[in-house]
C-alpha cells in the first residue's frame, strides 16, 4: 500500500499536502481502492469556506458512496476540474492527478503522519 510519508493523513482516509498556507487534498490509494471504480465526484466550490471535519463532498462508486470530509479550516481555492471530468483518476493516481481540492488554510483539523495512518488502515 503506498502511503507517502510527506503527507499527512485524517482518520477519514484524506491526505493533506501542505505548502505554505494552502493545503491540497484527496483521499487516500486505501479509500480509493475500497471505494472501487470511482465513476461521480462531487467536490467544494472555489471559494466556498470550510471547517474541519464537516462533509464537503462524495465520491462514487460502482460500490457505494464515500463522504469527503475537510481536513482543515479555510476557503476552498480550487476544485479539481481533471477529477470532476475523469472520476478513475482518483483509483488510478490518487497522490498525484487525482487530488480533490485546495484550500487556504485557517486551521489544521486532526492530522496524522504516515505511521500513525498505517497502523490505522492495518489495525
Amino acid at each position: 500500500m503506498n502511503i507517502p510519508s510527506d503527507l499527512k493523513y485524517t482518520s477519514e482516509h484524506e491526505w493533506v499536502r501542505i505548502d505554505g498556507d494552502v493545503a491540497v487534498v484527496g483521499i487516500t490509494q486505501y479509500a480509493a481502492d475500497a471505494l472501487g471504480d470511482i465513476v461521480y465526484v462531487d467536490l467544494p466550490k472555489a471559494g466556498t469556506t470550510i471547517a474541519a471535519g464537516a462533509i464537503v463532498g462524495e465520491a462514487e462508486s460502482t460500490k457505494s458512496v464515500g463522504e469527503l470530509f475537510a481536513p482543515v479550516s479555510g476557503d476552498v481555492v480550487e476544485a479539481n476540474q481533471a477529477v470532476v471530468n475523469s472520476p478513475e483518476l482518483v483509483n488510478s493516481d490518487p497522490y498525484g492527478a487525482g487530488w480533490l481540492f485546495s484550500v487556504t488554510v485557517s486551521a489544521l483539523g486532526t492530522l496524522i503522519s504516515a505511521d500513525e495512518y498505517e497502523d490505522l488502515i492495518t489495525e
